[in-house]
């Protein structure tokens, strides 16, 4: 089985997808895009805009990703963090 990784640039104002964000490198979160209910409760956890994150580490097939959110620790679907998109650095 062969490991699937987004390998998307990063858009035009250095945004990119919660996925695609690299092990230890600090982000704000900027949108939460869908209106599902689990992105709903996503952003009843406190990921809403303005808000820091980092991801800490990948499992080894790649889903979940462990990530760092204020002051507690999330594991959240590839497909989850796909609708999260970051601000490098921010």
């Amino acid at each position: 089985m062969r490991k699937s990784e987004n390998k998307s640039s990063p858009g035009p104002n250095g945004s990119s997808s919660l996925d695609a964000l690299p092990s230890g490198l600090a982000a704000r979160v900027v949108n939460v895009q869908g209106s599902s209910a689990i992105t709903r409760r996503l952003m009843e956890m406190g990921v809403v805009p303005g808000a820091p994150i980092r991801v800490v580490r990948t499992a080894p097939l790649g889903d979940p990703i462990h990530v760092c959110l204020r002051d507690y620790h999330l594991a959240l679907r590839r497909v989850e963090a796909r609708a999260i998109t970051v601000l490098v650095g921010g």
